[in-house]
């Protein structure tokens, strides 16, 4: 059984999926991972996981039949030892929290999952002046890239992607040209929205404004638009993913009637003890 297979086993137990979508590309290119252990039975079977790729925190998976016997915990001090120190539990399911606990971790981020359910059309969105939106075309990859560099410059996932990254999104099947959509002004990309469905639900996939284009509504506008368009294509449930302390961004997709459905939580171990020995002089 591979790692793909295992999430899958562990995502239907669990309703929630424990590798993101970066780690789920990784594997789907066998690209170079700089923590991949498995946890097996004597007969070879894979019962549980680590995963990173980067300098993304380790994703950590265990399979359903073979929790609460202390596998996730031999293979979480594993990696302790191997010096690895942050861990994304997405959904913070009990078990994780518990783990967590047990092993020293705190919690240091937190990914809010927010959900929208259709109870009519959404308000049509009201774009800034000197701002139009559009679909995307291929000519705008570079922009796209460039405009998320500078929206997300401080964010450790999203901040980092470059052309091969917004390559490797857009061969998923999920992609949609037609549900992604351009803000120009004075013919220069200034901000996307880029929307995603997948199992029947929508996707506030990313939304990114160009610093010198924030604070006039166009996060809004953006965000509006591809509501519309979600809703157009019939669908009755849209999630998004953000920040738990990005307050502007939660002021505006709770207007906009989103409400909080999960969330994932960074976990990071204590430092080491500081040597006293370092202190002392000769």
């Amino acid at each position: 059984m591979s790692i793909v297979q295992l999430a899958e086993r562990a995502r239907l137990a669990d309703g929630v999926a424990p590798l993101n979508e970066a780690s789920l590309l990784a594997l789907r290119d066998r690209a170079r991972a700089r923590v991949v252990v498995h946890q097996t039975q004597p007969d070879g079977t894979v019962v549980a996981a680590a995963y990173a790729v980067g300098d993304a925190p380790v994703e950590i998976v265990v399979d359903p039949a073979h929790r609460r016997t202390g596998i996730g915990r031999r293979l979480l001090d594993e990696l302790l030892a191997d010096g690895e120190h942050h861990f994304w539990a997405h959904g913070d399911l009990s078990a994780a929290q518990a783990l967590a606990a047990s092993a020293g971790l705190t919690a240091e981020r937190t990914l809010l999952v927010l959900r929208l359910t259709f109870d009519g059309a959404p308000e049509p969105e009201r774009v800034p002046d000197g701002i139009a939106l559009r679909t995307y075309t291929p000519a705008d990859a570079d922009a796209v890239v460039a405009v998320n560099g500078r929206a997300f410059a401080h964010h450790p996932e999203q901040g980092a992607m470059d052309r091969a990254d917004l390559d490797r999104r857009m061969s998923s099947d999920w992609f949609d040209p037609a549900g992604l959509f351009i803000a120009e002004r004075d013919g220069r990309v200034v901000g996307f929205h880029w929307t995603k469905v997948e199992d029947s639900v929508g996707e506030v996939y990313v939304v990114g404004i160009d610093p010198d284009a924030q604070g006039v509504g166009l996060g809004t506008a953006l965000t509006a638009r591809g509501l519309r368009h979600l809703f157009d294509r019939g669908l009755d449930v849209v999630d998004l993913y953000v920040e738990g302390d990005n307050g502007a961004a939660l002021t505006v997709y709770r207007r906009l009637g989103f409400v909080d459905h999960a969330r994932d939580t960074l976990y990071v171990a204590p430092p080491p003890p500081e040597d006293p020995h370092t202190h002392d002089h000769p």
